[in-house]
């Protein structure tokens, strides 16, 4: 049952998934002294044609997807794309191509390519590239904090796994139940004329399901997607503690690690609820937002405007430019928000998606202010961006999602930092007089500026007088995205600090994929605009 059709129906924003291999074959690393041999064959064409600049990307992109619907297995895929791209300065203009023929004639063949395209390209060029500085690190590794590799685990105990979530779906009375794991492994040199040998080796899991029940009665169906996030972490991810739980609240979540066969079980129950539930009468709401479902209005209110190429209108036809324009930064006094909103981009965040030691133009990696106290103080650079800002490096927000694509700016995990003072979500919730409780994501919209929005909710429950009640059908909240962080009253405390994340987030032309992850704590907007989605009340 070895094929990838299933698995790229499923999650068709994954890169291309390249040739079928077996597990074994996955376990099998590429030699670093190889991979650097072929480098510095790269590097020396490049020069030798008159480049001034040129890096070296050797990339290894290893993907397993194992899919299940109630009693049966949909499909098993392992995959593999092996190759190498070279990006070059010449002329004062970017050139880049690849190959993945790995011998010394093509990967020389490919690094004069790329030295010929710049050349062509710089007839074109007002302006030359201008690059931050950036020093050679020589032969260093990084590689994801895992435990357990996910490629390791044998295939019977992850489809065991996943049967169990189905069995356990149906036990509650599903009617529809699949059930998925994907599981990602980069492996990825780097080299630059600068003086860097970089090899990273990279980790990504998503355990996920959808469950859906029916009324037969009225013919109604609600489904209910797990509440899992997907991680930069091994198969250590499925293998929760006790510990990491947290109470207090309608829907069990974890901080780190994740109970897949809790959830559905808790998801089979949701679904009874969600087919009962009334709809939510419109109105202003206080809110309050899981980071199960905060996630994703940060990623697309916070983390895609604030993109510099979407301020400086340099990526306008994939998901629009940005209201975040430098007169706002420059003026450093633009109201982002509420002085509760402190927001960071953060390239380290263990068990985060977008976790690596260096970017793929080889920069180290760290984490800076974006929103800080409500004002906007910065953006996100790479080498050949940090100029406009007046920054001295780039803030290592450079990435490619294969060998054989371009690397450039992309979001890294952008996350709202935690209260200060102790406050857990049933502490906040106690507050609220008339408010809305929401739990993961579902259906939104967002402008081309990333200015108005709609978001709605896996789960909403409706709050009175500091009490949870049942649970809302047809719960959107609008707004604008100054005035929604703005509404920002109060954030949970760093015990309720949790991520959520994207396998997909998609930008450019050719269009690429990354993996970015966003952090929050349980957080309150008071006085926020909802709407109902249904066709009427009764």
């Amino acid at each position: 049952m070895t094929g990838v059709g299933l698995g790229a129906r499923v999650l068709p924003n994954i890169p291309a998934f390249g040739k079928i291999i077996s597990v074994e074959e996955s376990l099998t690393p590429v030699d670093v002294a190889l991979k650097k041999k072929m480098a510095e064959i790269a590097l020396n064409a490049a020069k030798s044609k008159g480049a001034t600049y040129a890096d070296v990307r050797i990339g290894r992109y290893l993907n397993q997807v194992v899919a299940t619907r109630e009693t049966r297995v949909e499909n098993i895929s392992n995959s593999e794309s092996y190759g190498l791209g070279v990006r070059v300065i010449a002329n004062g203009s970017w050139g880049f191509a690849a190959t993945n023929n790995m011998d010394d004639s093509s990967i020389a063949k490919a690094a004069e390519a790329a030295v010929a395209i710049a050349k062509g390209n710089a007839r074109l060029m007002e302006e030359p590239v201008r690059l931050a500085a950036q020093k050679g690190f020589g032969e260093v590794s990084w590689k994801t904090p895992i435990e357990i590799n996910a490629f390791e685990v044998p295939i019977a105990d992850k489809v065991d796994l996943l049967l169990n979530v189905n069995s356990e779906a149906m036990k509650g009375g599903a009617k529809y139940i699949s059930s998925n794991l994907f599981m990602v492994n980069e492996q990825k040199y780097f080299a630059s004329t600068d003086g860097s040998y970089i090899d990273q080796d990279i980790h990504r899991i998503w355990p996920t399901f959808t469950l859906t029940k029916t009324d037969s009665a009225s013919g109604k169906f609600e489904t209910r997607n797990a509440l899992s996030a997907p991680m930069g972490m091994g198969f250590e991810y499925l293998q929760p503690k006790d510990e990491e739980k947290i109470k207090g609240g309608p829907v069990t979540m974890y901080k780190k690690r994740y109970d897949i066969l809790e959830d559905v079980r808790e998801a089979a129950v949701h679904v009874d609820e969600k087919l009962k539930a009334k709809p939510v009468a419109p109105g202003k709401y206080d809110l309050v937002l899981d980071p199960s479902h905060l996630f994703l209005t940060i990623h697309e209110s916070v983390g895609h405007p604030t993109e510099l190429d979407r301020v400086l209108g340099y990526e306008a036809n994939y998901a629009g430019t940005s209201f975040l324009t430098l007169d706002k930064w420059e003026s450093k006094k633009f109201n982002f928000g509420s002085k509760e909103v402190n927001i960071i981009g953060d390239k380290l965040e263990p068990g985060s998606l977008g976790a690596v030691g260096y970017d793929d133009e080889g920069v180290k990696c760290g984490k800076w202010d974006i929103i800080k106290d409500g004002i906007l103080v910065n953006y996100q650079t790479i080498r050949d961006q940090a100029h406009i800002l007046g920054l001295a490096a780039s803030q290592g927000c450079c990435y490619a999602d294969s060998w054989d694509s371009l690397q450039f700016q992309r979001m890294p995990n952008v996350s709202l930092m935690p209260g200060d003072q102790a406050l857990s979500a049933a502490e906040m919730v106690k507050k609220v007089e008339k408010g809305i409780y929401m739990f993961g994501r579902n259906s939104y919209s967002i402008d081309q500026q990333r200015y108005n929005f709609q978001f709605s909710a896996q789960l909403a429950y409706e709050i009175k007088e500091g009490k949870i009640f049942g649970m809302l059908k047809d719960a959107a909240y609008q707004a604008n995205t100054q005035e929604f962080w703005n509404s920002c009253v109060q954030r949970c405390d760093r015990n309720d600090y949790r991520l959520g994340g994207t396998f997909s987030d998609g930008k450019g032309q050719p269009g690429q994929v990354s993996a970015v992850s966003h952090g929050s704590p349980t957080t309150r907007f008071n006085g926020v605009n909802v709407i109902n989605t249904g066709r009427r009340l009764g």
